[in-house]
């Protein structure tokens, strides 16, 4: 293997161990100063990452790196997420958000309209990063498009998000005044 290949590889060792740590926080809510959940542990074995012998010590560097970059913070001699940590993990489950482009255009439009209660706000600015993020353009706040087939998305948005509701996938035949769509898109008329 070669010298970029080698720091290739650890700098992606890196951050899957720091979305590791990250998700395991979210998940429990509150992790205790160890930080050394079964799951975790278990999750990092399965990925190959750290030899057992150094399991601790990785752990340790990769925390007080999350807490630099302010992405963790000290509560009560527990660790939480900070906004910003849960900004970096909402982009980690963006890039598993995938959506096949055919070759060709169905020439039909994909809308996804949500109404998300304002007590729920987080969730909806969750949301919008997500759909940023995955490619859709904002038409408004609430109301985005795509040109390709995103069921599955939706789907796997609503589930995970627990929105049902609230959220709304239609398919359109005729956009008016659509070129400017078409366009960012680059898809022929």
């Amino acid at each position: 293997m070669g010298v970029i290949e080698k720091e290739n590889s650890e700098r992606s060792r890196r951050a899957n161990l720091q979305k590791i740590i990250l998700q395991t926080v979210a998940t429990a809510g509150v992790l205790g100063v160890a930080l050394l959940a079964p799951n975790a542990l278990r999750a990092i074995k399965q990925l190959g990452i750290l030899p057992t012998k150094r399991q601790r010590e990785y752990i340790r560097e990769s925390r007080e790196r999350l807490l630099r970059q302010g992405l963790l913070t000290y509560d009560d001699g527990s660790l939480r997420l900070t906004n910003k940590g849960e900004k970096m993990l909402d982009s980690f489950a963006a890039h598993n958000y995938q959506i096949h482009k055919p070759k060709r255009w169905d020439k039909k439009w994909r809308i996804l309209i949500f109404d998300i209660p304002e007590r729920r706000k987080s969730t909806r600015e969750k949301i919008r990063r997500i759909l940023s993020s995955i490619g859709f353009v904002r038409v408004q706040d609430s109301v985005w498009l795509y040109p390709y087939d995103c069921e599955d998305i939706v789907m796997l948005l609503k589930t995970d998000l627990r929105i049902n509701k609230e959220m709304l996938y239609m398919i359109v035949d005729v956009l008016e005044s659509d070129k400017i769509f078409r366009k960012h898109f680059s898809l022929e008329k």
